[in-house]
């Protein structure tokens, strides 16, 4: 996308989010998005290639978004600043469910896009969204092992690489529809960290679950 301004852009936006939020990749309507935006075809071509360009686009931003939001609140809890890193999981689930409460759209957006796993644009999207690196998990990893939340045995790369790949497949495990309901995200997510911290926190944290 052309990063230029333009009237009518946050109109453009609130259309495309409206109709990737209700309907799947395939069945959502370009020609809707630009009717509903009021604007014409080539205002829309002179910023955004395709329907496949706007979809990631509002990805990105709806991931951005709700780092933003976790990042925001979770300097304001105590657990953020003695917690474990398990701890942190946790919490940063539970302001997960908020930004979702809060941003609900942004959330519906999320679950139609769990619905794409198997089609075309679910790889495309993801490979771009990892690419760009919106999720601080490695920052939030590296700082947990020299602190010493992470079994003392294992290597950081190892450590890394496992936490990313657990959180990059929470959804294939977690994906029916009762998965996808706010309480249920945060009880399966209370189940994963547990599980984590068994496998890789080291011994004294073990106890303590």
């Amino acid at each position: 996308m052309k990063e230029k301004s333009f009237e009518k852009k946050t109109e453009l936006l609130e259309a495309a989010l409206n109709e990737f939020s209700s309907r799947k990749y395939e069945d959502a309507s370009l020609n809707n998005i630009i009717k509903s935006a009021g604007i014409s075809k080539g205002t829309f071509y002179y910023h955004f290639k395709d329907k496949q360009e706007i979809y990631i686009y509002l990805l990105k931003s709806s991931v951005n978004v709700k780092w933003e939001f976790i990042n925001k609140n979770i300097k304001v809890s105590s657990i953020s600043i003695g917690g474990d890193i398990f701890e942190i999981f946790k919490l940063q689930a539970k302001i997960g469910a908020e930004f979702a409460s809060m941003y609900p759209k942004y959330h519906n957006l999320s679950k139609m896009f769990v619905k794409e796993k198997g089609n075309k644009i679910y790889d495309i999207a993801k490979n771009v969204l990892i690419e760009d690196n919106i999720n601080p998990l490695n920052e939030i990893t590296e700082k947990a092992i020299k602190k010493g939340d992470f079994r003392n045995d294992l290597p950081e790369e190892f450590i890394i690489k496992i936490i990313n790949h657990l959180f990059a497949h929470f959804e294939d495990v977690f994906n029916s529809e009762d998965d996808m309901e706010l309480e249920n995200i945060i009880k399966n997510l209370d189940y994963y960290v547990d599980f984590m911290k068994n496998g890789l926190g080291n011994k004294i944290m073990q106890e303590d679950i």
